[in-house]
C-alpha cells in the first residue's frame, strides 16, 4: 500500500528522519538493508509514530534483519519474555523490562501501520505484551519479597499467591498502545509468610503490590514499562492495595456501586494464580450479574455518564474519542447494559471483549442486526483512529491532535487523502453512536417523560389518602369506587412501606405514567386494578419497577394486555419475569418447530451454573412459562391463528417432558445406576397432548411404558433396584415434578387414568401388558383414544415398537355399524354428563355441533377404515385428520370444508375464552349456530347420531 501524497513539509521531516536513522546505523555498525520494501514500510512507520522514530533510534538493532525479522514477526510479546532474563539488581531489571516494551510496541506500531495486523490483532497483541510484562513483574517481585520475609501461607499452611485483575480495556483483551492498566489486586486468605521475618499477609501483599507498581510505573532514562492504575480496588484510593477475597465479597455485598457492576464485566485474572482469580470472579458474579432481568442497570449507567459529562465539560472534551458525545464508552454503554440486564440469565452475554460482547448481543437478538453493524463499524473507526492518535508519540491521550501536520499524519496513515475526509468519516460514525446511545439511555416517554399536573396530582392524593372514587371517575376510571380503594391501599401495603428511599421514589415516578396507560387502554377499569396488583407483586424488586419506569414501550403493552386478556394478566402477576417477554424486541421471532423449542430448552438449561435438579426444574418452569406466554401474546395480537397456537403449545409440552424425563432418569441413575441395554422406556401422549391441540390451561394425558425384558434386570449403582421398581420410580418422579409447585409456578395438571385399566392399574407397564390389554381387553372408547396417542418422549427403539402395536390394534378390520354406533352411544354419555349448554350459551369443547362432535367423528372413521387406508394412522391431529380423511374420500369436498371452517373457528373462541379466564362456554350468536348447525349436518350424514 503505497504512501498517499504528503504535504512539502511531511515529505521533509520523513526523508530528514530517515536519513537520521540510516547515519545512526552506519556509526554504530548496523546493517540496514534498505530496498524498496523495506525503506517503504520504515518511512510509513516514520509517518505515523514519533515514538518509533525515537526507539528506532535507542536501539537501531531493531534496523538490523534481524531486527526487521522480529518486527514482521506475528507472533506476539508471550513468545518472547522469557527471553528476558531479570536480573536480582533492581535498577537493571527496570531498564531490561522498559526496553523489551519498547521493541514490542515498535513492532505492534510497525506491523498496524503496514497492514500487517487487523485492528483486532493489534489490540489483542497490546493486552499480551502487557500481561507478559505483568508477569515477569510479579515473578521478580515475588521473589524479592520472598528472600527476605519467605512465601506467604493461609492459616493451615497453603502457600498464597497475589491474584493480579485486569480491568477495562486489559481485561477485554482489547488494550490501547499508550493506554494504562486498571488493576485490582487480591488474594485468597489471610495468614503470614513462612520466612524468618514473617509478615502478615494483609502486609505481605500490600509490599508486593508496591513493588509490582514499582517496576513498571516508576519512570527512568528508559521511561516507564506501564501505567498503573489502582484506583478501580474497594474503597478506591482509600482503600487498601491488596485485601483477601473474603474481604472482597462483603465490600461488593455491602457497598459495592452499579458503575463497579459494569466495571467488572471485564474482569479477567491477567497475572499471579490465575486458578485462584478465577474463583475469585465465581465469588462475585451474583454481585455482577444478577439472577433476574435487572433494569436497575440503567441507573448506574446514567450516574456513570452524568459524572463523564461532568468531566467533558469541566475540561473540554467534545472532541474526545474515548468520552466525548458518540465516543467509544458510548458504545461500550450500549452493550454493557444489555449485558448487566440480561447476563444474570444468559451467560452467553457474559463477553468481554466489546466486539465479540456486540456479537453475542447480537447473537440473542438483544441488538439487532443493523444497529449491531453500525456500531461495530463506529467502534472499529474509532478505535483505529484513537490507537494512531496513541502510537503518534506513545501519550495517554484520545483527543485528536490539534496541529495539522499531526493530523496529516493520522490521516495518511489511516488510509485517506486528507484530514478534512477522515473527519467527516468520524463525525458520521459519532452522529449514529450518539443516536443510538441516547435511545438507550433516555428512550421517548421513559422516565424523564412529563405527565399531566392532574395526575400527579391524583398520585399524591392517593398518598395523602384523600382521594376519592368521583376523582377517577373524572380522570376517566368509570366507575371509580374500586379503584379507588385499590389505590389508596397501595401505599399502606406492606411491601410498599418497606421500600428503600430510592425505589419510593421510582414508584411515584411510574403511577402516574401507568394511570396514562391504562387510561389509554381498551378496558381502563381492569387494566388499573391488575396493574395495581402488579405493582404490589414487584415492590420488592426494583429491578422490575424499574423496567416499567424506563420502558414506554412495555408500559403500552403491558396496559393493552392487562386490559384485553385477564388469563395473561394473571400469568404476570403470578411471575414477574413474563415482563421481559411483554418488552422483548424479539417478541416476534418465536420458535414455532417442536425442534426449534427442544433447542430453545436445550440452551436455557446449558445456561445453569449449577447442574441441580430444583434449579434446573425452576428454570423449565421458567422456560414453559414464557413460551406459553409468547403463544398467547401472539395469539392474542393475532400473529398466530388458533390451530397453530395449539400446534405449538402441544410442542412446548413435549419438550418440557422430554426435559423433566431426562433430569429425572439422571437423577435416578446417580442414585441407583443404570439398567442394562438403554432407558427401554418411552412417554405416550394422550388427548389434547397426543392429538397437538393443547390449550393454554390443559393438564397432559399420559401413559408410561417400559421394556419387560429388562423387568427383572438390576441397575448397576450402589443401591441396586429391580428393573420394575426403576422405572416405578423414575414414573413417580417425572409425574411429581411436572405438577410440584415451585417458586417459578407448575408446569401442568397430569392425568394418567388412561392407562390400562384405569386408575386401577400401575403407573407404569410393560410394552407386553400394555399390548394384551389393547388387543384383548380395551373398550372402543379406548381405541378412540389410542388414535390421539403418540410417543412424545424416550427410548427410540421402544417407541418404534408401541407405533406398531398400536397400528396392529388400530388397523384391524371393523364392521361400520358397530363402531358408529359405539362412538355415537360414547358421545351422547359425554355430552348428557358433560355438556353445559342451555338457550343462550353453547359449549364449545361438548355441545351438539362442537369440537368433540368434529373429533368422535373423524375417530369413527378412522377407526372403520383404517384397515383399508393405514395412512390415517400415522395422523394424530384433528385439523391434519380432516385433510386425511378427505384425501382418502371418507369426506367430500364440502364436508371437509364445513369440519375445517368449524374445526378453527371453535378452537380459536376455546382459546379466547381461557384467555379472559371464562370457561369454553360462549353466548349463542348467528355465527356460532351455522357452525354447529353445518357440524351436526355433516355427522348426521356420515351416520354418526351424536
Amino acid at each position: 500500500m503505497p504512501l498517499l501524497a504528503e504535504s512539502p513539509a511531511l515529505r521533509a521531516l520523513i526523508d530528514d528522519r530517515y536519513a537520521e536513522l540510516v547515519a545512526r546505523c552506519r556509526a554504530v555498525g548496523v546493517p540496514l538493508h534498505d530496498d524498496a520494501g523495506v525503506a517503504e514500510r520504515i518511512r510509513r512507520t516514520i509517518l505515523a509514530s514519533d515514538f518509533a522514530f525515537d526507539t528506532w533510534l535507542r536501539q537501531p538493532q531493531l534496523l538490523a534483519p534481524q531486527g526487521l525479522e522480529r518486527l514482521r514477526s506475528g507472533n506476539d510479546a508471550g513468545t518472547r519474555i522469557e527471553a528476558v532474563r531479570l536480573v536480582a539488581d533492581e535498577t537493571e531489571s527496570l531498564a531490561l523490562l522498559r526496553r523489551f516494551r519498547h521493541a514490542e510496541a515498535l513492532r505492534l506500531v510497525f506491523r498496524d501501520v503496514n497492514g500487517l495486523d487487523q485492528l483486532s490483532e493489534t489490540l489483542a497483541a497490546t493486552s499480551t505484551l502487557y500481561e507478559a510484562l505483568l508477569g515477569a513483574a510479579l515473578g521478580w517481585s515475588e521473589q524479592a519479597l520472598a528472600a527476605r520475609y519467605g512465601h506467604s501461607r493461609d492459616h493451615d499452611g497453603a502457600l498464597q499467591r497475589m491474584v493480579v485483575v485486569g480491568f477495562g480495556k486489559l481485561g477485554g483483551s482489547e488494550l490501547n498502545f499508550s493506554s494504562d492498566i486498571d488493576l485490582v489486586l487480591a488474594y485468597p486468605q489471610g495468614g503470614q509468610s513462612d520466612g524468618s521475618r514473617s509478615l502478615d499477609n494483609s502486609e505481605y501483599f500490600v509490599r508486593l503490590g508496591r513493588q509490582l507498581v514499582r517496576l513498571l510505573n516508576e519512570p527512568t532514562s528508559d521511561g516507564i514499562c506501564a501505567r498503573v492504575d489502582l484506583r478501580l480496588r474497594p474503597f478506591g484510593n482509600a482503600g487498601r492495595l491488596a485485601l483477601p477475597f473474603p474481604a472482597m465479597e462483603q465490600y461488593y455485598q455491602s457497598e459495592g456501586r452499579d458503575w463497579e457492576r459494569y466495571a467488572w464485566i471485564k474482569a479477567r485474572p491477567v497475572a499471579g494464580d490465575r486458578h485462584a482469580g478465577k474463583q475469585l470472579q465465581e465469588l462475585l458474579r451474583p454481585f455482577v450479574y444478577r439472577k433476574y432481568l435487572d433494569y436497575t442497570a440503567f441507573a448506574g449507567l446514567r450516574e456513570m455518564k452524568s459524572l463523564i459529562d461532568a468531566e467533558v465539560a469541566r475540561k473540554d472534551l467534545a472532541d474526545n474519542l474515548k468520552l466525548g458525545p458518540g465516543g467509544i464508552r458510548e458504545i461500550e454503554f450500549v452493550v454493557q447494559l444489555t449485558q448487566l440486564i440480561r447476563g444474570g440469565r444468559e451467560p452467553s452475554l457474559r463477553v468481554r471483549g466489546l466486539l465479540p460482547a456486540l456479537t453475542a448481543c447480537e447473537a440473542r437478538g438483544h441488538i439487532g442486526a443493523a444497529r449491531a453493524k453500525a456500531l461495530r463499524e463506529a467502534y472499529v473507526v474509532l478505535r483505529r483512529v484513537e490507537n494512531r492518535v496513541q502510537m503518534l508519540r506513545d501519550a495517554q491521550t484520545h483527543d485528536i491532535p490539534d496541529d495539522a501536520l499531526s493530523r496529516e499524519r493520522i490521516a495518511l496513515g489511516l488510509g485517506h487523502a486528507s484530514w478534512s475526509e477522515l473527519a467527516e468519516v468520524l463525525s458520521h460514525h459519532r452522529a449514529i453512536v450518539s443516536e443510538e446511545f441516547a435511545a438507550v439511555l433516555m428512550p421517548q416517554g421513559g422516565r424523564t417523560a412529563s405527565v399531566p399536573v392532574a395526575d400527579a396530582v391524583l398520585w399524591q392524593e392517593v398518598c395523602a389518602g384523600t382521594s376519592h372514587a368521583a376523582a377517577f371517575e373524572a380522570s376517566g376510571f368509570a366507575p371509580g369506587a374500586e379503584v379507588a380503594e385499590a389505590l389508596m391501599k397501595l401505599p399502606q401495603a406492606a411491601a410498599v412501606r418497606a421500600m428503600s428511599a430510592q425505589s419510593r421514589e421510582r414508584l411515584d415516578r411510574l403511577m402516574p405514567q401507568l394511570f396514562i396507560a391504562a387510561r389509554e387502554s381498551t378496558a381502563p377499569v381492569p387494566c388499573l386494578l391488575r396493574l395495581c396488583r402488579l405493582v404490589l407483586a414487584v415492590a420488592r424488586r426494583s429491578s422490575y419497577l424499574a423496567l416499567l419506569e424506563e420502558q414506554p414501550s412495555a408500559r403500552k403493552r403491558l396496559a393493552g394486555l392487562f386490559a384485553g386478556s385477564a388469563f395473561l394478566a394473571e400469568r404476570v402477576i403470578a411471575q414477574p419475569l413474563l415482563l421481559d417477554d411483554v418488552l422483548d424486541p424479539r417478541i416476534d421471532q418465536l420458535p414455532l418447530k417442536r425442534a426449534d423449542i427442544s433447542a430453545e430448552i436445550t440452551r436455557v438449561l446449558a445456561t445453569l451454573d449449577e447442574r441441580e435438579a430444583e434449579a434446573e426444574l425452576e428454570r423449565i418452569n421458567e422456560f414453559k412459562a414464557s413460551i406459553a406466554f409468547r403463544l398467547g401474546l401472539a395469539f392474542n395480537d393475532g400473529r398466530a391463528d388458533a390451530v397453530a397456537t395449539a400446534r405449538r403449545l402441544a410442542a412446548l409440552a413435549e419438550s418440557v417432558v422430554l426435559a423433566v424425563m431426562a433430569l429425572a432418569e439422571r437423577e435416578l441413575i446417580a442414585q441407583h445406576g443404570r439398567l442394562p441395554e438403554g432407558s427401554g422406556f418411552a412417554v405416550l401422549g394422550y388427548g389434547s397432548l397426543g392429538g397437538e391441540e393443547l390449550g393454554f390451561a390443559s393438564d397432559l394425558d399420559l401413559v408410561f411404558v417400559y421394556d419387560g425384558k429388562h423387568a427383572h434386570a438390576m441397575s448397576d449403582g450402589v443401591r441396586p433396584l429391580e428393573g420394575a421398581r426403576w422405572y416405578q420410580r423414575l414414573v413417580q418422579r417425572v409425574v411429581n415434578w411436572l405438577t410440584v409447585l415451585t417458586r417459578a409456578g407448575r408446569l401442568y395438571e397430569v392425568d394418567t387414568r388412561l392407562r390400562p385399566d384405569g386408575s386401577k392399574g400401575l403407573l407404569v407397564g410393560s410394552l407386553d401388558a400394555f399390548t394384551a390389554y389393547q388387543k384383548s381387553r380395551a373398550w372402543t372408547w379406548e381405541h378412540q383414544a389410542l388414535l390421539r396417542a403418540r410417543p412424545v418422549a424416550g427410548d427410540a427403539a421402544l417407541t418404534a415398537e408401541l407405533a406398531e402395536v398400536r397400528r396392529q390394534v388400530l388397523a384391524v378390520p371393523r364392521d361400520r355399524t358397530a363402531v358408529l354406533q359405539e362412538v355415537s352411544s360414547m358421545r351422547q354419555r359425554w355430552r348428557a354428563e358433560r355438556d353445559r349448554s342451555d338457550a343462550r350459551q353453547f359449549d364449545l369443547k361438548q355441545g351438539h355441533g362442537g369440537l368433540l362432535d368434529i373429533e368422535f367423528a373423524l375417530q369413527g372413521l378412522v377407526l372403520t377404515y383404517a384397515n383399508e387406508y393405514p395412512a390415517l394412522l400415522a395422523i394424530t391431529a384433528n385439523a391434519a385428520l380432516i385433510d386425511a380423511c378427505r384425501e382418502a374420500g371418507l369426506l367430500d369436498a364440502g364436508q371437509a370444508a364445513v369440519f375445517t371452517t368449524a374445526h378453527a373457528e371453535l378452537l380459536r373462541r376455546a382459546l379466547a375464552c381461557t384467555l379472559d379466564l371464562r370457561s369454553r362456554i360462549a353466548p349463542r350468536d348467528s355465527e356460532l349456530e351455522q357452525i354447529s348447525a353445518a357440524v351436526r349436518e355433516v355427522t348426521g350424514a356420515l351416520g354418526l347420531a351424536f
